[in-house]
């Protein structure tokens, strides 16, 4: 039997300081107690932005003007399949108070990910305050200062989230490439994550990439809650088993066929959405993406887009 279908639309509130609105799910209600970014669901004569002024009107007793998309994400849940749409709240009329007696807390950014929420909030928390683009470094060839200027000219297109992934290197070439690129990224307040090598990452003080074949080898988080881990995942299992692990993002893909695998179709953005609405996990697309893919990975629920070719600078 299939199950229900559900469209909600939610808004991201910013008081003059910048906190943002959350508001606490009310008894009697799936997941009581936690809380969520004030929105409803959406009837089906209506658009997503008729609905959600509607809803903030009736939840919270303001008049909104809906701004930017942020994420929509879906998510199944064991009675119905919810699409949460999201977007930025630019201004509004009246004071935000909790007219079907919700709690309402303002909280900052920062904070977002302390608040116990349902499963579709979760990746809206993450698009509100991780990188959207993953840096994939590409495989060095002979000049290594002329890679590292090529890292240092994406550095500084403003890329935030960086992978240092060097196969078939020399283990002592991999280690003075990772801590140089570990150097860069600190100096320049970027994250820094290394393929595979827990070891490393833990010598150098930087993030790890788990690869597919870590996930079915580890039993709990490699590294402390405060160092980021991420995973790259290609299917289902793999993506519940990053979640499992506690990591604080996942890579999936590929989506389209990419020149390193001519011939190979991707699983496309249905494909995506479908696995990324069973976990709750942030999660970038990965696979012949490039920056202008960004607000359609963003529709079907991904957290970004991570890439080699297309975020590494051609004429570094």
């Amino acid at each position: 039997m299939s199950k229900r279908h559900v469209d909600v639309v939610a808004g991201v509130l910013r008081d003059a300081r910048g906190r943002v609105l959350l508001t606490r799910r009310t008894e009697g209600r799936d997941f009581a107690g936690r809380w969520e970014f004030p929105g409803g669901k959406r009837k089906a004569s209506e658009s997503p932005d008729e609905a959600l002024v509607r809803e903030l009107r009736e939840e919270l007793g303001i008049e909104a003007r809906v701004g930017a998309h942020v994420i929509t994400v879906p998510q199944e849940y064991p009675d119905k399949r919810l699409r949460l749409e999201v977007r930025e709240i630019d201004d509004w009329d009246g004071a935000p108070r909790g007219r079907e007696q919700q709690a309402l807390v303002w909280v900052p950014p920062e904070k977002l990910d302390r608040y116990t929420m349902p499963p579709a909030d979760v990746p809206v928390v993450a698009a509100l305050g991780q990188p959207p683009l993953y840096l994939v470094t590409p495989l060095p060839g002979e000049d290594d200062g002329r890679w590292l200027a090529g890292l240092d000219a994406a550095l500084k297109t403003g890329i935030e989230r960086v992978q240092v992934r060097v196969p078939g290197l020399a283990p002592e070439r991999i280690r003075a490439l990772a801590s140089a690129v570990a150097r860069r990224c600190r100096k320049a307040g970027v994250e820094c994550l290394l393929n595979g090598d827990i070891a490393l990452a833990r010598l150098l003080g930087t993030g790890v990439h788990l690869t597919a074949a870590q996930l079915g080898e580890l039993d709990e988080r490699p590294l402390p809650g405060s160092v980021p881990v991420g995973a790259s995942c290609h299917d289902l299992a793999e993506l519940r088993q990053a979640e499992a692990l506690g990591c604080d993002f996942a890579v999936l893909g590929t989506v389209r066929e990419t020149p390193s695998h001519p011939g190979v179709a991707g699983i496309g953005w249905a494909g995506f959405a479908q696995l990324r609405e069973q976990v709750s996990l942030p999660i970038y697309a990965i696979g012949g993406l490039g920056l202008d893919d960004l607000d359609e990975a963003r529709r079907h629920g991904a957290q970004g887009i991570a890439a080699i070719r297309s975020l590494w600078p051609m004429t570094a």
